[in-house]
Formats: C-alpha cells, sequence, structure tokens
C-alpha cells in the first residue's frame, strides 16, 4: 500500500497517481530483507531497517551479468607464411633482372620538360570595306486626342415637402398649475385626522389660554391633562415644516427621542410626534 504525500490517501501497490487528489507518487521497491514495500530512494526500510544502499553495487553487477549475451567469440589462429611458396614464386630475390643500360645518376634524375614553343601570331585578316546602312524614315506617330469627358448632368435636389403648420397648443395645457401640499396630523390613539391651516406660517399645539389660542387644539383628545396650554409650534418655510417646543411641562418627543427647548426639528412624512411623556399623545405628521 501506497500513502499519498499530499492527502495521506492509502493507494494499492503499483499505483501510478493518488486515486483522491491524483497527485504523483513515489516509485517504490520490495526490501531484500523482508519484503516490504518500500520507496524507491529510500536509504532504509521502515519495517525492519535494512540498509537498502549495501545490496545496490552487488545487484548492479548482477544486472550486467545477466545482461550480457553468453557468446563464445572465436579467434581464427595466426596463418604462418611458408618459406617454400616464397621460393617458387619467378625471380623472388631479383636476381635475373635486366640491369638499365642508363647509368645509376641518370635514371634517378628526372627527364627534362621540353621547352615550351612559342605560340604563333594569329593570322592577319584584312579588314573589309564597311557597308553602310540604309537608313529607313521612320513615320512620326500619330497625334491621339485625349478621350472627351462624359457631360456630367446637374443633379437637382428635390424641393423637400412642405412641413405641416404647427397646431397651436391649448391654452390650459400651456399653463402651469401648482399643486398644493396639504399637511396633516394624524392622531394615533383615536384615528383622527387634523388638517394644518395653509394660511398661517406659525401653528401653535396647546390648549384654550388668554395668551395665545392654539390653531390646533388637543383639549377634546384623551389624556389632553398632559398636554400644556401652550406647548408646541409648527413653522412653515416654503415647502418645509418644523416644529419646535416652547416651554411645554412634559415635553415633546419626536421618533421617542426628546427635542430639546429651543431647538427644531425638520419634519418628514412619518414622523411621530408625542405631546408629553409616555407616549399618551401621540400624531403622525403626514403629506398629501
Amino acid at each position: 500500500m501506497i500513502v499519498c504525500p499530499n492527502c495521506n490517501h492509502p493507494n494499492p501497490n503499483g499505483a501510478v497517481q493518488c486515486e483522491a487528489c491524483y497527485t504523483p507518487l513515489p516509485a517504490t521497491s520490495n526490501c531484500p530483507n523482508c519484503g516490504a514495500t518500500v520507496q524507491a530512494d529510500a536509504a532504509f526500510c521502515g519495517q525492519c531497517g535494512f540498509n537498502l544502499h549495501s545490496t545496490a553495487a552487488p545487484a548492479a553487477a548482477t544486472a550486467v551479468a545477466t545482461v550480457a549475451p553468453d557468446v563464445s567469440v572465436e579467434v581464427p589462429p595466426l596463418v604462418t607464411p611458408d618459406p617454400l611458396l616464397e621460393l617458387l614464386q619467378p625471380d623472388p630475390l631479383g636476381i635475373n633482372s635486366t640491369p638499365s643500360p642508363l647509368p645509376p645518376t641518370a635514371m634517378s634524375a628526372p627527364a627534362a620538360e621540353p621547352a615550351p614553343e612559342p605560340a604563333a601570331p594569329p593570322p592577319t585578316v584584312a579588314a573589309s570595306p564597311m557597308m553602310s546602312e540604309q537608313e529607313i524614315p521612320t513615320p512620326p506617330p500619330e497625334e491621339t486626342s485625349p478621350p472627351q469627358p462624359a457631360p456630367v448632368q446637374a443633379v437637382v435636389p428635390p424641393e423637400p415637402a412642405p412641413l405641416p403648420a404647427p397646431t397651436p397648443a391649448p391654452a390650459a395645457a400651456s399653463r402651469t398649475q401648482l399643486q398644493q401640499v396639504t399637511a396633516r396630523l394624524f392622531h394615533v390613539q383615536t384615528d383622527r385626522e387634523i388638517e394644518l391651516p395653509q394660511s398661517l406660517s406659525v401653528i401653535h399645539i396647546g390648549k384654550p389660554n388668554d395668551r395665545i389660542p392654539p390653531d390646533v387644539d388637543v383639549s377634546g383628545f384623551p389624556n389632553s391633562e398632559i398636554v400644556s396650554r401652550i406647548h408646541a409650534d409648527i413653522r412653515v418655510e416654503g415647502d418645509a415644516h418644523y416644529i419646535e417646543d416652547v416651554g411645554s411641562s412634559n415635553g415633546t418627543y419626536i421618533n421617542n427621542l426628546p427635542l430639546l427647548p429651543g431647538n427644531r426639528h425638520r419634519l418628514r412624512p412619518g414622523d411621530r410626534i408625542s405631546l408629553g411623556k409616555g407616549d399618551l399623545m401621540t400624531f403622525l405628521f403626514q403629506l398629501a
């Protein structure tokens, strides 16, 4: 069994790559002492501790011995020349050879090369009188007139179609109609709506008194005793509405957060306005 060095997955013997992560597995062999599976590059057997390098040299020698072919090479014996055969050859010693009539010096000297004969001069050829060639007059080239360009016809652009006369828009559509925004206070405890007056820039919220009469009277709502006579004001500045506490006894809360006296809060649709503590007098600001 071969254990993958990457994911430790056991693989069967002889596997080339891991079956789980496909990592190439190291080559393995068997220990010559105990037969356990070890890696090919291991120095010692992990099972019995046998030195695997001690059997490397004999194994190599054995491999060479088994690979070498067992073929006997026969060398033919050397043949000794027979002296009798040499004597049977005609005049082996050169005794009967005819002596050269030339002296030894003449034989050894190289033969002189004959001097080259002077080259004969080339034959003289008499110059024949040159015959004048007859000049044939060349006719002048015919004058060809350049091709006349084709007459260009003037392209007259088509007349544009007359545009239809604009239809006057109705006077009612040209006028811009201003949409008036109406602000309301929705009482949560009784589901009643109070429309804020559009002609006022400052709207007083409270109960009847001798100093500042309220524009929004809450004396008819339940739990009105926690509301001061002069409790809060809503100021209208353009399209914006701002609420501020004007020194009430139990305070004003916007979205369950106290509104400090002297500060104002810009109202947005859905803001929760509580007059007094305990969320007993609650209004929702709405725009329509």
